[in-house]
This record gives C-alpha cells, sequence and structure tokens, in this order.
C-alpha cells in the first residue's frame, strides 16, 4: 500500500458536533488517489491535519486496484474520523479511460464512507478553484499554492492530488455551516475567497465572490 503523507503526522482525536468540523476531502483516481483532512473552525479558520495519496499500478487488475484504494479510504476513516467527506464529482468531457477509473475509484470511497455513517458531499472542480483562489479556471499550480497559504504551510502539498484533496475539503468547509455551532460560513463573510454574502448583489460582491457564483450557477446547469 502506497501511502505518501506530508506535514507532522500523529493520531488525532476525533471531534464532537459540537466543535470543528473534521473534513476529508478525496481526489478521486485509481493510479493516484489523493487524500486531505482539515478541520474548519466557527471562524471560518482552515487547519491542516494531513494529506497524502494511495497509489496503484495500472499493470494490476482491476479489482486489485480497486480493493486498495478501498482499503486506503478506510484507513483514512479509522486514523482520523471525519465528519464529512467532500469528494470531486466526476465530469465526462475528460478521456473514456480517465473518466472510467475516476469512476471506479469514486463508487469505492463513496460507498465506504457510507459503511462508515459519514455524510458525503461532491464539489465540480470549478467550485473548488473559485473558493481557493477566486477563479473557476485556476489551474493546479494555482490552487496548490493557495492551498499552502490558506493552511499557513511552508510549501506546497505534494503530489498534486492531495493538494486537490485539501482544496476540496476546504471548499466544503467554506461552502457549509459547521455542525453543531449554527454557523453558516458562506453568510455574512466577506473574510476570504468564496464567501457569498445573503442577499449580496452581484454589485456588491468581490470577484472571487462572483468567480464561486458564476462556477456554482455553471454546476447547476450541467447537472
Amino acid at each position: 500500500m502506497t501511502h505518501e503523507k506530508k506535514g507532522p503526522v500523529g493520531a488525532v482525536e476525533s471531534t464532537s458536533s459540537a466543535g470543528p468540523l473534521r473534513i476529508l476531502g478525496v481526489d478521486p483516481g485509481l493510479t493516484r488517489c489523493g487524500f486531505g483532512v482539515v478541520e474548519m473552525s466557527g471562524n471560518r479558520k482552515a487547519h491542516y491535519i494531513d494529506a497524502g495519496v494511495a497509489g496503484t499500478q495500472a499493470a494490476d487488475s482491476l479489482d486489485t486496484r480497486v480493493l486498495h484504494i478501498q482499503r486506503a479510504m478506510q484507513g483514512w476513516i479509522d486514523t482520523y474520523r471525519p465528519d464529512v467527506m467532500a469528494i470531486e464529482r466526476v465530469f465526462a468531457q475528460e478521456s473514456v479511460n480517465t473518466v472510467i477509473g475516476t469512476a471506479h475509484a469514486s463508487g469505492v470511497v463513496i460507498a465506504t464512507a457510507a459503511a462508515a455513517g459519514i455524510p458525503v458531499a461532491w464539489h465540480t472542480p470549478s467550485e473548488v478553484k473559485a473558493a481557493v483562489t477566486g477563479s473557476g479556471r485556476a489551474d493546479k499550480k494555482s490552487v496548490g499554492r493557495m492551498v499552502a497559504r490558506i493552511l499557513e504551510l511552508e510549501e506546497v502539498p505534494k503530489p498534486a492530488d492531495a493538494a486537490d484533496a485539501l482544496a476540496l475539503a476546504i471548499c466544503h468547509g467554506w461552502r457549509s455551516g459547521i455542525i453543531g455551532t449554527g454557523i453558516n460560513m458562506g453568510t455574512g463573510v466577506q473574510t476570504h475567497q468564496g464567501s457569498i454574502p445573503a442577499g449580496a448583489t452581484s454589485g456588491a460582491m468581490t470577484p472571487a465572490q462572483r468567480a464561486w457564483k458564476m462556477a456554482e450557477e455553471r454546476s447547476r446547469r450541467s447537472r
């Protein structure tokens, strides 16, 4: 089992429903499946917990590869006990082989989370990019740099799959309310990219907020 971890590693106690929201982000893939765990506080501050990847070989049988991803996912759940999982929504504009492989990985990851009673949330690539960079068309390097900045890391998490998983976790934390706090992190907050205050008009939004709103609208139209 290939599992690369970056940054501080250690056993972390699970959060209660009244504490910070612990989010497991997953960037699904059969060759490399990225995992990233953050905790989101009521003030929308994201705290880095861990990140890494599980990799498989193309020469291995499909059942072996899927089982490897499932066991890796179970390991992350057992170690960090997340409150919710955020995963990237699969899009069909990629190559057929890529879509099929990503779908296999997504399915087993989602099933593993469901079996553990962990809620699952989906976010499109453009939503994630807009949330962490302010642009729904940002490249991977820009996403990685912003993830490092948001989480106050000395370097960009590597490989890119791990950084993307962290971006998914951050995106979900900013787009949702924290369990047990009654705080909606998208309401009345203008302290970071992606937050859209309730009742805000397009003219009152920052460029980052408008980019996020457009990404959400595109996502809804494509479903």
